[in-house]
């Protein structure tokens, strides 16, 4: 499964790594799903960890190294209410056939989510829903 990962998944990733997105980021080190991004999306969120977390930048790197990072695709038609900031994540996503979009943007991709008619067939979700239909549980808790 090739899953595709916005900023703000990154940026979480790196700045919480108890959480959801960071268990995602190390179960694509470990081979379990493909993990994919964009320049643009992994830049954004390395700019915003040097504002604000710059202590993670160190290991968003190695989460960032694992990355298949997709091209813009710039002739992809994006949905109409896709606000502009939004549209080379979605092209990206989309263009290189990724099965998931992975935002944690509810307020620009809310419209999208779990609508994958509205999208040609990308399921845009957030991390948790990704792991409620994955796994059947939204916790992402660690099983030892």
């Amino acid at each position: 499964m090739l899953i595709f990962l916005d900023a703000n998944v990154l940026f979480t990733a790196a700045h919480n790594p108890s959480g959801k997105a960071a268990l995602l980021g190390e179960l694509g080190q470990a081979g379990i799903w493909r993990l994919a991004s964009s320049r643009y999306a992994v830049e954004e969120a390395r700019r915003n960890l040097v504002r604000k977390y710059p202590d993670c930048v160190a290991s968003f790197e190695v989460m960032a190294s694992v990355l298949l990072l997709v091209p813009d695709f710039p002739d992809t038609p994006c949905p109409k209410e896709l606000v502009s900031k939004d549209q080379p994540i979605y092209r990206a996503a989309k263009g290189c056939k990724d099965d998931r979009l992975l935002t944690g943007d509810f307020k620009d991709f809310g419209f999208l989510m779990n609508s994958p008619d509205l999208t040609g067939g990308l399921l845009v979700q957030s991390v948790s829903e990704f792991f409620l239909s994955v796994h059947g549980s939204s916790s992402g808790k660690r099983v030892s």
